[in-house]
């Protein structure tokens, strides 16, 4: 297969890389279209595949278009792409907000695949949730979600609006757990702890418990409740939790995310 991959910010580079990795694509094969000088000299050093900076008629040649370019610099990549494309090829967008619909209409072409992964698929460990153009045939959807699990996991949604849902529950996800990470650091030094001993015990404490989130034939519920013995800090921690309404409003962020995304998404 050979692939383009347009934008290779730190999420177009965390597909190539993972291409690499797994052996689904040959550097030769891979075309990294940047226009930043810097961006494209290091890549070049970094012989990470084939680096140009412009859309020209080799984008025509590979096999998947990945347009991984911020939103707002898609009108100003979208007429070179579109005389370019050629019929057969496949369009994965993994740029927040724009719809099927419109990039559909601004490349001319009906083979569009969109896709919102989260930033831990720069390790390997990011979800992407994507959807599809009705044009797009079975064979072209799983070799894109072939690519996809590439960078961690994946999961196909019928309904293309739930794709503001995925940005505001995993897309944005990482940033909730760092912020909450946080939180708990600021209290670890608040009680006496210097920075890299309250990180420490954090980081931790959240590893060891994403395992047993994983592992143990448990709810959540059961989890909690067993740590949290009846009268004990824990208890006083998740009552104190419960008086200022933290799942309430955790929920209500997620939910606001969910709006934005809707919002960006209608232009």
């Amino acid at each position: 297969m050979k692939i383009t991959i347009i934008g290779c910010g730190n999420m177009g580079m965390a597909f190539a890389k993972s291409f690499l990795q797994y052996d689904l694509v040959k550097k030769d094969d891979l075309l990294l279209i940047e226009k930043s000088t810097d961006r494209s000299e290091a890549l070049k050093s970094e012989k990470a595949g084939v680096v140009v900076d412009t859309i020209g008629p080799h984008v025509g040649e590979t096999d998947l278009i990945i347009l991984s370019v911020k939103p707002q610099d898609f009108n100003s990549v979208h007429e070179s792409l579109r005389t370019v494309i050629q019929p057969k090829q496949v369009i994965l967008s993994i740029m927040a907000g724009i719809p099927i619909a419109q990039i559909q209409e601004k490349l001319a072409h009906p083979l569009v695949v969109r896709a919102m992964p989260n930033t831990p698929a720069m390790l390997g460990m990011g979800i992407t949730g994507f959807t599809a153009a009705k044009e797009v045939d079975l064979a072209s959807l799983r070799k894109v979600e072939n690519l996809i699990n590439a960078t961690g996991r994946s999961i196909f949604l019928e309904d293309e609006s739930m794709i503001d849902a995925v940005t505001a529950l995993s897309g944005s996800g990482p940033a909730y757990f760092y912020y909450v990470v946080k939180a708990m650091i600021d209290a670890g030094k608040q009680m006496g702890f210097d920075d890299a001993v309250s990180a420490l015990l954090v980081k931790q404490t959240m590893l060891g418990a994403y395992h047993l989130i994983n592992t143990a034939d448990k709810s959540l519920d059961e989890l909690i409740k067993a740590v949290a013995s009846k009268g004990g800090t824990t208890e006083a921690a998740l009552r104190e939790f419960e008086s200022g309404a933290l799942a309430d409003t955790l929920v209500a962020g997620i939910k606001a995310a969910q709006t934005r995304a809707t919002e960006l998404s209608k232009g």
